[in-house]
């Protein structure tokens, strides 16, 4: 895809294929079970989860530009981690629940939440579930729930959306994302003894991006994440978090083992952060992390190593990648301008901040 001098992280816009990184990608698309997954991909199942890669990405190079035009303050991007939302989200079934961190913009699109919604959210306008009052969105109808801004809490909510469907003897599952930082919430952990103790079928997948905040992981965690699957008698695997196929596959598998042994499963999905905390602290998080980090990830860009799994080994052509690029294009620009159209005709009034809020009395 065109790269973003303005917008992209650097290892970005000067990105090149290497031998190396085309190797690792192939190799983990084709091993044992998952690679049997990946290969009943169709061309068109394959071009919509690139479809999906493309309009997140593009979500978050328009919220960079807004953020630089002084449309909005700061957003929270999720560059470089697409392929952990959108690879997982294409493997659930469309009645299973999703619950996105705010960075987990592509489960919304993945749901088909208009992008226009996605944008009102940022803008803070009454076009969304939150009536312009949250910027952390979601769609009920559609199966988001709209995450927590308290980092972990989303978890036990899952974990009941999970115990629902036992319940009903329903044939789904729910899933949510907490970043490495947040498995030392005490909610985390809370959600998932009950999703264990119970045997609800949660996907919990720990999005490790190698940072809490601004505090690198060497630094607040011992031992490996995977173990915790264990003690809550989940069922634990390990994903390349920049593959889109690894993920999509992983969280296949996972999903059809939580619903045949009745217990959660435990994702560990291993990624990178391209930019900082939030857009007001890239420069920081470029400090605070070691360059060869940024450049080890930055090889690894999950939609460019995609793009050339897919003239590769499925015979895409270049111009087709690219007149879908360009659709994707046209559909962001149209929904920013959207968006902004309905800045202040549709900004929240005084007398409405209550709508919603609570529940009508049952007695008059």
């Amino acid at each position: 895809m065109k790269r973003f001098t303005a917008y992209d992280p650097p290892e970005y816009v000067s990105w090149q294929s290497t031998p190396e990184v085309r190797a690792e990608f192939k190799a983990r698309a084709s091993e044992g079970e998952r690679g049997e997954v990946i290969a009943a991909l169709s061309n068109t199942q394959l071009l919509e989860l690139y479809e999906r890669l493309l309009l997140t990405r593009l979500h978050d190079v328009q919220l960079k530009r807004w953020v630089k035009q002084g449309v909005i303050t700061k957003a929270w991007l999720g560059t470089g981690e697409e392929a952990v939302t959108i690879g997982m989200c294409a493997a659930l079934d469309e009645g299973d629940k999703i619950g996105p961190m705010i960075r987990n913009a592509g489960a919304l699109i993945s749901r088909d939440v208009p992008l226009e919604v996605c944008f009102a959210a940022y803008l803070g306008t009454t076009d969304t579930l939150a009536r312009g009052r949250d910027l952390h969105i979601g769609d009920p109808e559609r199966g988001v729930i709209p995450p927590i801004s308290h980092v972990g809490d989303l978890v036990p909510v899952m974990a009941g959306c999970a115990l629902e469907f036992k319940l009903r003897a329903q044939p789904n599952v729910a899933i949510t994302w907490t970043g490495d930082g947040s498995t030392a919430t005490g909610a985390f952990h809370e959600g998932m003894r009950m999703a264990g103790a119970l045997g609800a079928p949660l996907l919990s997948v720990i999005q490790d991006n190698e940072v809490a905040l601004g505090t690198p992981h060497a630094r607040h965690n011992r031992g490996d994440f995977m173990a915790m699957a264990d003690v809550y008698g989940a069922s634990a695997w390990r994903v390349d978090g920049n593959n889109v196929l690894d993920c999509y596959a992983a969280a296949h598998l996972a999903r059809e083992a939580t619903l045949r042994e009745g217990r959660p499963a435990l994702l560990l999905a291993e990624t990178f952060r391209m930019g900082g905390h939030a857009t007001h602290d890239e420069r920081e998080a470029r400090s605070l992390i070691a360059p060869e980090r940024y450049a080890y990830w930055g090889a690894r860009d999950p939609v460019a190593c995609f793009e050339v799994w897919l003239t590769e080994e499925r015979g895409v052509s270049a111009e087709a990648l690219a007149e879908l690029e360009a659709r994707c294009e046209a559909r962001i620009d149209e929904a920013a301008r959207y968006a902004r159209s309905r800045k202040e005709s549709h900004a929240p009034q005084a007398d409405e901040q209550q709508v919603g809020v609570f529940a009508p009395s049952p007695h008059p």
